[in-house]
């Protein structure tokens, strides 16, 4: 078999996990919808090009105004009596045992707003903004920022609650100037605001900020999107998220209000007048001030309207005390960052501040980010596009200097691969904590699965294709109890069939061959089986498809499985020792390449079969996934694996299943 044809991965990789805001625990979705992926793909990428070529880092979302209010109401109803900052490390170190709990192999968990990372994430965060405005891609721009006038403060985004005016757009949460599905628009678009502190209808007021202009970004942005479309791993979906930011500025006006448009079109900007979706009519404008302009002379004029995704000035900047500082200049009163550029260059500073802890300069990040043998993969969920998508490539650009392009030089900030899930759902839509039935927070799931059986479980869902809903049993107040738990339908893929497989492999070679594995070479169509499977499942993890790798793996188990029955079926192995010694070969061969590609996804139970083979990590080195177990032992004829004992599992069943 030819193995030329093999996809070529990067000599180092950096992996991201989406950062969960500091104001509470992880809940099911953080770890099923993201981070067991993005852990799978980073075990397989460390056992692929090496565990010393491999980053993977996350961390809390320290800063925000959801923090902020979260913490505010906290104190109000006396669940909390901490400062903030205490708030945010309480939740940090829930957070941190979480993921150890779910073995995520993460190598940096870090915190934008403690410790050294704080410290080093200060420097990154001016280090872009500097760089940014010498590079003369920032401009000060005056827009309108929420005020209560019976609270006497400013609103920061959380605490200003209204009704999104994207048109489309069924979220029934909006903030001051997104929506909590990721939709981003100018605060006095938003649709009947209320103050979350005194539950009245808060002033508009002009407020100076930082905005990185996307608009001048679009020419590159759009060679960067014909990037993505030629790239086999990038998720379809994705890329139209993306185009529909790059639609021209456009306001839907309700038909209803078609006699009023009428009159005030000709004070209108240029544009064109069409047919719009459903009940609108649809103005389209040739540039982003010419649909500001428009939107003023209809609010002024009582018309209700909403605007469509276009791409718009990216703020950089707040004036919410509880955040990065923006370093000062004269053309601005003291700010800090808003929470999601900051949040886009965390990562970039929880590898500085990983390296530092490993004895190395933490300017040592640059080897990983911006050099082309290197490449960063960032897993996020698909209300982040946005953000992930045009806004981070546009800074990115940026730091480039005054010329920017989509294919930068060596030295120069890489493009990162988006890997984006859909939802995923509970039951049978989007989890909500205000819904009848509570969602589960993750460590709850510990209490009714084993972390490989979750794992196993999260990994087949196939969330890049399409929003699947999760059913725990012991979480359905509807389900069956005739029925089994579908959580468990993958976990028995391994506490059934695998375990047995690695349980008859060493019984077997404890009974008749005092305990060491027979040497010689595996039937040739087992070998070509597992070659096969091994290239099918390699290709699957390249393009990010973990629910296809997951299959490979599970149809070549069972054929373990099947293989051991009918080589063995009706012999008696004390007397047929060739029958008997070939069988055990083909399945230690194929035990060998099932336990390797299931390692990723439920490593606990993977390493115990290691552990009992008595040998070495070399086992799990891509670089001789292609060699038998012989390869690893130094003396094949007299290896001894560990003894096993009487019913010994190496994939454990919960202890609440029995």
């Amino acid at each position: 078999m030819s193995t030329t044809t093999r996809p070529a991965f990067p000599k180092r990789a950096i992996i991201t996990g989406g950062m969960p805001y500091g104001n509470k625990e992880l809940h099911f979705g953080h770890i099923g919808g993201v981070f067991i992926q993005a852990d799978i793909f980073n075990r397989f990428l460390q056992d692929r090009i090496g565990p010393e070529n491999v980053i993977f880092v996350s961390g809390t979302d320290c800063y925000g105004s959801p923090i902020v209010e979260y913490h505010r109401q906290k104190q109000e109803s006396g669940e909390f009596t901490g400062t903030l900052n205490e708030f945010v490390q309480y939740n940090h170190e829930k957070q941190k045992q979480t993921l150890e709990n779910y073995n995520i192999d993460i190598s940096q968990f870090a915190a934008s707003g403690l410790g050294k990372a704080a410290q080093i994430h200060q420097e990154i965060s001016a280090l872009f903004f500097t760089t940014l405005l010498q590079n003369g891609h920032l401009q000060k721009l005056s827009t309108h920022q929420f005020f209560d006038v019976e609270a006497n403060t400013y609103l920061n985004g959380r605490q200003v609650i209204g009704q999104c005016p994207i048109q489309g757009c069924r979220s029934q949460k909006a903030y001051a100037d997104e929506c909590e599905l990721g939709h981003q628009y100018m605060p006095r678009d938003l649709l009947f605001p209320k103050s979350a502190l005194t539950g009245k209808k808060p002033e508009l007021r002009e407020v100076a900020n930082w905005y990185i202009n996307l608009p001048n970004f679009s020419v590159e942005l759009e060679k960067w999107i014909e990037k993505l479309q030629a790239l086999p791993e990038t998720r379809r979906f994705v890329i139209s998220y993306i185009k529909e930011f790059f639609h021209p500025p456009v306001i839907h006006v309700p038909k209803k209000q078609l006699e009023d448009l009428q009159e005030i079109l000709p004070t209108l900007p240029p544009h064109s007048l069409s047919e719009g979706q459903k009940k609108s009519m649809t103005l389209t404008f040739k540039n982003l001030d010419d649909r500001e302009k428009a939107c003023d002379i209809l609010a002024k004029n009582a018309l209700r309207f909403r605007t469509g995704k276009t791409l718009v000035p990216f703020r950089l900047s707040g004036n919410i005390e509880w955040g990065v500082p923006v370093p000062q200049t004269e053309k601005m009163d003291p700010r800090s960052f808003w929470v999601w550029p900051e949040s886009l260059w965390a990562p970039i500073s929880f590898t500085a501040a990983y390296l530092e802890s490993l004895g190395q300069p933490k300017e040592n990040w640059k080897q990983w980010w911006c050099t082309k043998d290197s490449m960063v993969y960032q897993f996020i969920g698909e209300d982040n596009v946005y953000f992930y998508g045009p806004a981070e490539m546009a800074l990115f650009f940026g730091m480039q200097g005054t010329e920017f392009s989509a294919d930068p030089a060596e030295g120069q900030l890489q493009i990162p691969k988006l890997v984006v899930n859909h939802h995923l759902l509970f039951l049978k839509s989007k989890a909500s904590s205000s819904g009848k039935v509570k969602p589960p927070m993750a460590h709850e799931l510990l209490n009714h699965y084993t972390p490989d059986q979750l794992r196993a479980h999260f990994c087949s869902l196939g969330l890049g294709f399409k929003s699947i809903g999760f059913r725990p049993k012991p979480f359905n107040p509807k389900a069956n109890e005739r029925e089994p738990d579908p959580v468990l339908k993958e976990g028995k893929l391994l506490t059934n069939v695998l375990n047995r497989v690695a349980r008859t492999a060493f019984y077997t070679i404890q009974k008749y061959t005092d305990g060491r594995i027979p040497v010689g070479k595996a039937t040739p169509a087992v070998v070509e089986q597992a070659k096969q499977t091994i290239l099918d499942y390699e290709h699957a993890m390249y393009v990010h498809t973990f629910h296809k790798a997951f299959g490979h793996a599970e149809k070549f188990i069972r054929d373990i499985n099947k293989h051991w029955g009918e080589v063995t079926k009706g012999i008696d192995l004390a007397t047929n020792q060739e029958v008997r010694d070939q069988a055990l070969i083909d399945v230690f061969y194929m035990l060998r390449v099932a336990t390797v590609l299931m390692h990723p996804i439920a490593p606990t139970g993977c390493e115990k079969v290691l552990s009992q083979l008595n040998l070495g990590s070399k086992f799990w080195q891509w670089e001789y996934i292609f060699e038998d177990l012989y390869f690893f032992m130094e003396d094949p004829q007299n290896h001894q694996p560990e003894h096993l004992p009487p019913r010994t599992d190496f994939f454990e069943r919960h202890p609440s299943q029995f």
